[in-house]
This record gives C-alpha cells, structure tokens and sequence, in this order.
C-alpha cells in the first residue's frame, strides 16, 4: 500500500510541481512518457479511430496537457494566468503563458469588446425618394437617396466614400435645403426616413475628438483632392466649410 501511495503520487503531468496522482502505472511504477507516447496513445488512438498525428506532428500526452491548458484560458468562465499557472503546477508565470494560447474566438470578442470599431461609426438620417425608385428615374441617373447634412443633402450614392463628407466642397452632388428643389424634396410625401452607419476616417475621427481646430486641419488637407463630382475645392472657387455630420446616434462599445 505504501509503494502504491507513492507511485500515485509521482506524475509526468505536473514536472515542476509538487507530486501528483499518476494516471498510468506498471507493477508499483509509473509508466514513462516515452512508453505512453510511442506506444499508449497510438493504441488508444487506434481504438477511437483516430490519427495518431496532425499537422503539428504526433499526438503526446504534453500536446494533451497543453491542448486542456489552452481550453480552461480560453472557457466562457476563463481561468487566470495564474489560476492556470497553479493548475499547471507551474513555479514561474512565463512557463505557462507558453500553454495559454489565445484562441481566433476568444480574440475577436475581445476586440469585439473593447468596442474600437463601434466607436468610429456614427448613424446619421439618410432620405429615400420611393417615388424615383419606383419610377425607374433612379436607374436612369436622377438622385434617390439624400444624406441629411444639416446645412443640405448630399445626393451622392456612395457618400460613404466620399472624403468631403465632413468638409463638403459643395459640389454638383450638394443639394442645399434652403433651395427651391430642398424644399420641393423636404415636401414629398413617399419619402422614407433610414439610417446609415457611416464609418468615421482616422482624419474624421480626430476632428470630432478635438473640435474646429481639427477641422481647420482637415480642410486643408482637402483642399486639392476631387469631389465626387471632379473638381476640387479650390477649384470650386468657394472654401469648403467643416461641419460635424448630424449625428442620430453614436454606438459606443461597453464600458469596463
């Protein structure tokens, strides 16, 4: 009994830890690993019907270990590095991090969670001319869709492209709402009301960080880059004015 106690508290599962419970014994002994990995684990594999290697190579009882240890840091209810340091019998945290390997999942909910994409996306109102749609006037070029500016609509299809969105250069695109044809849209009645998540520049981003003065910026930087509809501010002959897009609604990530 006293032998049998002390084979079951040898392992090769926790070799830099104190002594632990052998899963595999022989006559009073533990098995080596060598013998449970050239011979007990291809056994065992042929008997699931399972390949005894992959890609990464055989199939070992330290590839197991490893494989449980990623699992546990990787869970719905992860452990700690240093919860799974002690589980591993570890005596130095640098040992472990070598078997806390960060799965594709676990990676993007963790970027999913600190929220980074959602918070350079803002919503803004975009109108839907139902009645151009319908008409087949939309396919032959007539503007369908109005992106509410504040000071004017922009009637640019692909207005997520545009770099001028927030310094527009008022160009053939720009539908001002204090005009005859603003109002004569603003009047309609199948006009349906959308929101559009509009993905906020580096640029853009700054800007609405840190105010006018990040506009100024990004005004001159746009100053010779063409509009949608070609020409550039300058040679638009009018300086374009920076505004902050009005925003419907801001999606943030969660707070910690």
């Amino acid at each position: 009994m006293k032998s049998q106690r002390r084979v079951m508290s040898s392992s090769p599962w926790q070799n830099t830890g104190p002594p632990g419970a052998g899963l595999f014994a022989y006559r009073a002994r533990t098995v080596s690993s060598g013998y449970i990995n050239s011979s007990i684990i291809p056994m065992l594999c042929r008997k699931a019907g399972v390949p005894a290697a992959d890609v990464r190579g055989n199939i070992t009882s330290h590839r197991a270990r490893s494989t449980i240890a990623s699992q546990l840091y990787n869970a719905k209810e992860p452990m700690t590095l240093f919860e799974l340091q002690a589980w591993l019998g570890h005596r130095s945290p640098e040992s472990t991090q070598h078997y806390a390997k960060i799965s594709p999942n676990t990676l993007t909910k963790a970027c999913k969670d600190a929220g980074y994409f959602a918070r350079n996306v803002r919503t803004i109102e975009v109108l839907v001319d139902r009645d151009a749609v319908a008409s087949g006037a939309a396919a032959a070029g007539e503007p369908w869709q109005h992106y509410d500016l504040g000071h004017g609509y922009c009637t640019y299809t692909f207005f997520e492209q545009c770099l001028h969105r927030m310094a527009c250069a008022r160009c053939d695109f720009y539908l001002p709402k204090d005009s005859s044809k603003g109002q004569l849209l603003e009047a309609k009645e199948n006009l349906q009301k959308m929101l559009a998540n509009i993905p906020l520049t580096d640029d853009e981003r700054v800007a609405v960080d840190d105010g006018r003065a990040a506009l100024d910026q990004l005004l001159q930087r746009l100053t010779d880059v063409p509009t949608p509809a070609g020409p550039t501010p300058r040679q638009l002959g009018a300086p374009a004015t920076a505004t902050l897009l009005p925003i419907v609604e801001v999606r943030n990530g969660p707070t910690p």
